[in-house]
């Protein structure tokens, strides 16, 4: 299972921890992400998404149908 949003197209990134001694070892910063299902009125149809937190706030905001065409306009879907 990839983690990538689906929307946004946020994907993990790699970064080091870093210790109270100041040692620096490698780890992934991972997105938050939810599968989610959305119910798209100008098609009639429900879509099961995988979409991070800042995908949720922009769904909510342009709407499910605007979000997922520029979504695949921007080739994250």
């Amino acid at each position: 299972m990839s983690k990538v949003c689906q929307i946004t197209g946020k994907k993990a990134v790699i970064g080091n921890k870093v210790s109270h001694s100041n040692r620096k070892t490698k780890r992934q910063f991972l997105p938050n992400l939810f599968k989610k299902k959305f119910y798209v009125a100008e098609t009639d149809e429900w879509v099961m998404l995988k979409v991070s937190a800042a995908g949720l706030r922009t769904i909510s905001k342009k709407g499910v149908f605007e979000a997922i065409k520029e979504a695949k306009a921007n080739g994250h879907l």
